[in-house]
């Protein structure tokens, strides 16, 4: 016979059990959280985030990216108005008065009745690691000054942290996902971009004014920090009906990436090596079938990626593979196939994408035994396969995705209409802490968290540790 204080402990601790294994384990949740309805509104021209800097030909629109392989190198770029002016970089080290120069070059083009200002993108080269630089654009009118850190030299255990924003637009949510990126504790070093910048093409005639406002816009982050770019079907710009027949005119004019310096053919696709990550950077929206360009580099990029220098593998791309969402459903799918098993092969971390205008993690799943006639279509476990993080809910312009499929599917692990951004902030070659925000809590509040472990140096199955 259980007397009544040993039959209350009991329950106390079934209960305690309970109640971990609902906080510890991640998977199959959807996010109770309701956000409040409201219209997705830009934010007007007037606003003092598209404001045009003071003072002759100054420039505007300024913007970092990484300009080589390994992160020794910045691309600046940058926009004049009223005349070219110089495409000269003046740089110094923190501390010092000697400044260096570097001069770029200088593109312009027209889109149906726009023509755009001049666009200079200059690269600064053999830059000290861990170090910080001041530099300055607009020599000879007006002179505006930033800075930025140059990475760490490429290596195993380098601490470093990334940010993740995708489908920002110019709306009053874009702005609060911004700020709570620019005021989050876990300061982001890079931000790893995953398409659709200013959604130009919603407005009439694809008005490509609102590629200089979103320039301008985001100025405050990515002329302090390089934002490694990904192109997304708003990038696309195709419009016949206006005689505008080549795709990604405004975005690749405007948009530089250092695709050479990885032995690619296409600004689309391409690698960087930043800290301990190797990023591969995919184009849903190229061509990416066997024999096409996009597959011929990514079959020879994998086998070079060094997991003893680089341990942390990460893949970004516009379309998701998995959604659980019905927006945009499927249509990662024939690139799903082409490449998935690839992914698994070479034990790649973490795959994030956008489009969808919501928030997602799946867990470690794979459908690589899926080849159409077997009927095998239902994704599987996998602890050689990567974590799927879409996390196309930087703002934009179209409004949230709040229909899910249901019920959810096993393989997804949180989701949640909401907007916000995330961090990965990689410890060492064996764990990095990822973490997701919402605009609608305090900028240090986590919504969804997790404990990643690599996959080459640490191959936890994370779901099995967190229940434990």
């Amino acid at each position: 016979m259980v007397v009544p204080k040993t039959r209350s402990l009991i329950v106390f601790v079934v209960l305690l059990l309970v109640f971990n294994a609902a906080t510890l384990c991640h998977g199959g949740v959807t996010s109770r959280f309701v956000r409040k309805l409201a219209k997705g509104d830009d934010m007007p021209l007037d606003s003092d985030v598209f404001r045009v800097p003071p003072g002759y030909n100054a420039p505007q629109q300024v913007h970092i990216t990484q300009g080589d392989l390994e992160g020794k190198a910045m691309l600046v770029s940058w926009v004049t108005m009223d005349e070219p002016g110089s495409s000269q970089v003046l740089y110094w080290i923190d501390g010092s008065d000697q400044k260096r120069s570097a001069h770029g070059k200088i593109t312009k083009y027209k889109f149906y009745n726009y023509t755009s200002g001049f666009i200079h993108h200059c690269t600064i080269r053999r830059l000290k690691p861990n170090t910080k630089y001041h530099y300055e654009v607009g020599i000879g009118h007006t002179v505006r000054s930033f800075w930025f850190m140059a990475p760490p030299e490429v290596g195993p255990d380098v601490p470093y942290t990334f940010g993740l924003i995708g489908d920002l637009g110019q709306s009053y949510d874009s702005n609060s996902t911004l700020t709570h990126y620019d005021l989050n504790p876990t300061k982001g070093q890079t931000v790893l971009f995953v398409g659709d910048l200013s959604y130009a093409d919603q407005y009439p005639n694809n008005d490509n004014v609102r590629w200089d406002t979103w320039g301008r816009f985001v100025e405050r982050s990515v002329a302090y920090q390089p934002w490694i770019w990904t192109a997304g079907n708003h990038e696309l710009d195709f419009v016949p009906e206006l005689g505008e027949t080549k795709p990604f005119k405004p975005y690749s004019n405007r948009y530089h990436t250092p695709y050479k310096a990885s032995n690619s053919t296409s600004p689309f696709f391409y690698s960087v090596k930043r800290g301990p990550a190797h990023i591969i950077v995919l184009a849903s929206y190229s061509a990416y079938g066997k024999y096409t360009p996009q597959y011929k580099w990514l079959e020879d990029e994998l086998p070079k990626v060094d997991r003893t220098q680089t341990p942390w593998l990460i893949i970004l791309m516009h379309a998701p593979w998995y959604n659980s969402f019905n927006y945009h459903y499927m249509e990662g799918e024939t690139m799903r196939v082409m490449y998935e098993p690839w992914f698994v092969k070479y034990k790649v971390d973490l795959v994030f994408a956008g489009h969808v205008h919501a928030y997602e993690r799946t867990e470690r799943i794979s459908n690589i035994a899926y080849n159409v006639v077997n009927g095998i279509c239902t994704p599987v476990n996998d602890s050689s396969a990567p974590i799927y993080i879409t996390i196309g809910d930087g703002g934009n312009l179209e409004g949230l995705a709040t229909n899910m499929t249901e019920p959810q599917p096993k393989y997804s692990a949180f989701r949640e209409s909401s907007f916000g951004h995330a961090t990965l902030d990689i410890k060492n070659r064996t764990h990095a802490y990822y973490a997701w925000h919402r605009n609608q809590d305090g900028y240090a509040v986590e919504a969804d968290n997790l404990w990643i472990f690599n996959r080459y140096w640490n191959p936890i199955d994370e779901s099995t540790a967190a229940s434990a």
